[in-house]
């Protein structure tokens, strides 16, 4: 099952430019989190941008995985 969703994904990918689009902003936030992460003193302000990056990127998963199920084949019988 999951090699089936790795190859949808990389299906879309190549061919769908909203998921690739989608899938760009994700991982530039996942990069912007762990950038903020690795401080070594957090602040207040780094604790909002940190919740509110984490709360975009999985909204974009979310999309990224309704996009995942619509494409997905559908089993028969």
């Amino acid at each position: 099952m999951e090699n089936t969703n790795e190859g949808l994904r990389a299906h879309l990918m190549a061919t769908d430019e909203e998921f690739r689009r989608l899938a760009e902003q994700h991982a530039a936030y996942h990069k912007q989190l762990e950038t903020l992460e690795a401080k070594p003193l957090v602040t207040d302000q780094d604790e909002v941008e940190e919740h509110r990056l984490k709360k975009l990127k999985l909204h974009l998963k979310d999309q990224m995985n309704e996009m995942l199920a619509r494409h997905k084949p559908q089993p028969v019988g």
